[in-house]
């Protein structure tokens, strides 16, 4: 199964993620499917850049998000079409 999950990048005590599409089973760190987003919570305010489309096609193939990505989306809702 595939899951939208955070993957930690960055140097000790700074890190960045990687808002990715990857296989449940793999590390946290591994190779990813596809990357979807960016996330740094170090930044004052956090940036949070997420590709809302490809996002929605990876969860309507069955991709899942996590926990802390579903709360990322929820806060960071995807601009309104024109």
């Amino acid at each position: 199964m595939l899951m939208i999950r955070l993957a930690r990048f960055g140097a000790k005590k700074k890190p960045t993620y990687r808002v990715v599409v990857i296989d449940k089973e793999r590390a946290r760190d591994s190779r990813a499917v596809e990357v979807v987003g960016h996330y740094n919570p170090v930044a004052t305010p956090a940036v949070v850049n997420l590709k809302h489309d490809r996002i929605t096609y990876w969860m309507k193939c069955g991709a899942r998000p996590s926990d802390t990505v579903a709360r990322l989306l929820e806060r960071n809702p995807a601009p309104a079409a024109v």
